[in-house]
């Protein structure tokens, strides 16, 4: 089984690749959604934010005040991190249960939609990292533009975020999304060749087929020095 994390910035146009990358029929594990499931009411993440940031944060009906939250850490980098630390373990878990399950049915190639895969070293579980990248200069055109806000205020969350540069030099393929949609197209389907290839020997030990076969193999072996 191969995971291929795929990540970027605010901006970068990630959600692009990876919806495209799903057309291609790649299946696709979006943290983004794993997050809202795991903030949802009463589960194990909404006690962990609650307790940390009180009861102040829940609406009439005792769901998170997503909004409220947002507005909390927007612009304090210790509350975003208290945040971040409470809801890790819980995002974790639901993206490592959306991998078993995917380890259960035998599929090949998983992408792992991440934003902040570098920033919880989830990037260690994977055997591919994928960073799309834009310049700064466009990165925040595009930021303004998107959410009508002024430059200050996409400079700050873009700020809030671990550096793109960072990211691509840390990556094993670099998407850039510079230039035009049709570039960019060009760029992901070029990386589908690439992340499809035939599994290696490692990645095929650690999928479904080849723990079977592992296990077929020992208890050949056993049965045959007891016989």
């Amino acid at each position: 089984m191969r995971l291929v994390g795929l990540t970027g910035g605010i901006a970068s146009g990630k959600s692009t690749v990876s919806r495209r990358l799903e057309s291609q029929g790649l299946p696709i594990i979006d943290a983004d959604k794993v997050a809202q499931a795991a903030l949802g009411k009463h589960t194990w993440g909404w006690k962990r934010v609650v307790r940390v940031f009180g009861r102040e944060i829940l609406r009439d009906d005792e769901e998170v005040d997503r909004v409220k939250l947002g507005e909390i850490i927007f612009n304090d980098p210790t509350k975003r991190s208290m945040l971040n630390r409470a809801m890790q373990p819980c995002i974790a878990f639901g993206l490592l249960y959306e991998v078993a399950k995917h380890w259960i049915r035998g599929t090949p190639v998983v992408i792992m939609d991440i934003p902040l895969l570098f920033e919880t070293k989830m990037d260690r579980l994977t055997h591919v990292v994928v960073v799309v990248w834009v310049d700064r200069a466009t990165q925040e055109t595009r930021l303004t533009k998107r959410d009508k806000s002024t430059l200050s205020q996409a400079q700050a969350r873009i700020n809030s975020q671990l550096p793109l540069d960072v990211k691509r030099d840390r990556a094993d393929h670099v998407i850039d999304n510079s230039g035009s949609l049709q570039n960019t197209m060009e760029q992901v389907d070029k990386l589908n060749r690439i992340i499809t290839r035939p599994l290696t020997w490692r990645e095929l030990a650690f999928s479904r087929l080849g723990v079977v076969a592992i296990v077929v193999v020992a208890a050949t072996l056993v049965s045959r020095l007891r016989s």
